[in-house]
């Protein structure tokens, strides 16, 4: 859940952490940016390594001495807004950041009390959230995985309609799960689904709630948006084009398509002035059925009204 760079590699994550390499001792102070330093305590956890740092947060590798288990434990640190300051408070750069610094932590607040609710095998699991030292954190399960893009960028072939329906049931369920809330993800993307190491178990990533915020408070699309995965109403002001379950049911569909086809579909803002997107059922041939190509169109028709209304839907379509 929090904005990493890319590897290549396997990689050793934390539920909700990015793209992210094993993890490696803090730098000395004045080498490491923004990073607590290796020993730092808070609470009964103690940061024993870094596992990933972005613009919107940093993921410890952390040891938990009241349960005896290693856990991810993610700051809300936005950078461009703040820094670390004496004794790890974390300070607002300008007056000018103060109210935006605010909003993307009580969102950062929000999001870890919703996750902490949910119990399911696809979802992000917190285990606790607390305020300190001018910022938050949350403690997640540390798991190894491996996220759907780069698993399908080393397989070099499009997986069999098995496989991907083997994928969509869990990830529909967990979706199911949050929109029988009125909660939607908003942000589901090949590097937004990692598969565990050992049960291949799809596990959906980064809310990004923080992130959301901030973008939207500084007008910075491109920050929240993946293009090809997200829908025409994130990008629209209009109160006509609401965002709700059909949101994810398209970022969805996107992804086996991309899956599929090794492409994503064209971005959809683009799509409302001349749509050109090819329909599945002739990207894909034979090799899959006429049901699944039929529902992952309309699981990507551009406009709202004219798509598929919900996962329910979705997997009805699906079979």
């Amino acid at each position: 859940m929090t904005d990493t760079p890319d590897d290549d590699s396997t990689v050793i994550r934390p539920i909700g952490g990015g793209d992210l390499p094993a993890p490696a001792p803090v730098p000395p102070s004045g080498e490491r940016g923004n990073a607590l330093p290796v020993g730092t305590r808070l609470g009964e956890y103690e940061i024993t390594g870094v596992i990933g740092e972005g613009g919107f947060g940093i993921v410890y590798l952390a040891q938990d001495h009241a349960l005896e288990r290693r856990v991810a434990l993610k700051e809300y640190m936005p950078s461009s807004l703040a820094l670390r300051g004496d004794r790890s408070q974390v300070i607002v750069r300008s007056e000018r950041y103060r109210d935006t610094f605010a909003a993307g932590l009580k969102s950062f607040i929000n999001e870890a009390r919703l996750l902490a609710q949910f119990d399911h095998r696809s979802l992000v699991k917190v285990y606790r959230f607390w305020e300190q030292d001018g910022t938050a954190y949350m403690v997640m399960p540390y798991v190894v995985g491996q996220t759907l893009k780069d698993w399908l960028r080393e397989r070099g072939s499009p997986p069999d309609e098995a496989w991907l329906m083997t994928l969509l049931a869990p990830l529909t369920e967990a979706l199911q799960v949050l929109h029988a809330e009125n909660i939607f993800h908003r942000d589901i993307a090949p590097d937004n689904i990692i598969l565990l190491e050992g049960s291949g178990l799809p596990m959906l990533l980064d809310f990004g709630a923080a992130r959301r915020v901030i973008g939207d408070m500084t007008q910075a699309l491109t920050v929240i948006l993946k293009p090809g995965y997200a829908p025409v109403e994130q990008y629209a002001e209009v109160p006509s084009m609401k965002q709700g379950p059909w949101t994810d049911v398209y970022a969805l569909g996107a992804v086996v398509y991309g899956s599929i086809t090794g492409q994503t579909p064209p971005a959809s803002v683009g799509r409302i002035v001349s749509d050109d997107y090819v329909p599945l059922a002739e990207r894909a041939g034979s090799a899959y059925s006429p049901r699944l190509c039929a529902a992952v169109d309309h699981a990507l028709r551009v406009r709202p009204e004219e798509r598929t209304a919900s996962i329910d839907q979705f997997r009805d379509e699906l079979g």
